[in-house]
């Protein structure tokens, strides 16, 4: 009786095991088709002198070697730093001002919140257009907006010093996902440590600094790590507005490794550019993990 209990019981398993096995293969097959796959070719490719028309050749750490010598490597990577110094700090605290401004309860604010929203989710490339007749020199709505002040027009795009802090500004534009994050952090922080601060007769400032900005850090974190990553593969505007230019001012490391694969042929050396990258992003990911523990405050891992 307990024998044939426990030969049913192995064989439900083992077919729950079988149909979990059968749900997970199609994502399975997708990761190793296009995700591992691609990663070990590139990976093998980068060791190589890949030209497409031309044989493979073995040289090792060749193209390693090339970057360190290239200096549209130094360039754009310096590009792609810059920016992002720039453009993170200034992407969480605009998003999270925003977040501030609409964490309010008050007739319509579901139509303020889609309205900050919807920019993040217009096409790249329509978002690039947009921003190319607003930055247009002759005609373009920043220089008419610096007309309203007596300022001088700008060349924006088009100047070597303001080419990166308008990329910048384009940026910028696209803060609603991380603004609906923000948003949704603040709703989770209890009501009951503001009501405990206002009978201390704590002001609107020390509420801010001494309940919200603790509460929120694992939502801050969050968005640091995700617009880090994300600042460094910035493409799509830099490709359509500017290709780079001026003087590849706008260069910035993706545009580039995207530029030696496919306008100059050279798979191998793109493909050593591009696990560069990933080391790079995985080394600062691994830093911000870190040092995490020292200003992220998780209110489970205090309460156990």
């Amino acid at each position: 009786m307990r024998s044939a209990r426990s030969r049913s019981t192995s064989a439900a398993r083992r077919r729950e095991a079988i149909e979990g096995f059968l749900c997970i293969l199609p994502w399975c097959i997708g990761f190793i088709a296009f995700t591992a796959g691609p990663m070990i070719a590139s990976l093998y490719l980068s060791l190589t002198n890949y030209e497409i028309l031309r044989p493979i050749s073995f040289i090792a750490l060749g193209n390693f070697a090339k970057a360190g010598r290239d200096a549209l490597f130094a360039k754009s990577l310096y590009n792609t730093a810059f920016y992002s110094f720039l453009y993170v700090p200034l992407h969480l605290a605009t998003a999270l001002a925003t977040a501030l401004i609409l964490n309010v309860k008050t007739k319509g604010i579901g139509v303020y919140r889609t309205i900050f929203y919807v920019p993040s989710i217009m096409p790249a490339v329509a978002n690039a257009f947009l921003w190319m007749w607003i930055f247009n020199p002759e005609y373009g709505l920043a220089n008419a907006f610096l007309n309203i002040f007596g300022l001088p027009p700008q060349k924006w795009l088009f100047d070597e010093a303001l080419a990166k802090p308008s990329f910048v500004i384009m940026g910028l534009w696209g803060l609603g996902s991380s603004m609906i994050i923000f948003l949704a952090g603040l709703q989770g922080v209890d009501i009951n440590l503001y009501e405990a601060a206002a009978i201390d007769g704590a002001n609107w400032w020390t509420k801010f600094w001494g309940i919200t900005l603790p509460m929120i850090t694992p939502i801050i974190f969050f968005n640091l790590t995700i617009g880090i990553i994300n600042s460094f593969q910035v493409f799509t505007t830099a490709f359509i507005a500017t290709g780079g230019g001026p003087n590849n001012a706008t260069l910035f490391y993706v545009l580039y490794i995207y530029q030696q694969g496919f306008l100059f042929a050279k798979m191998g050396y793109a493909s050593a550019l591009a696990w560069v990258l990933f080391v790079i992003v995985l080394v600062i990911t691994l830093i911000q993990f870190a040092t995490a523990g020292r200003w992220v405050y998780y209110e489970v891992e205090r309460k156990a």
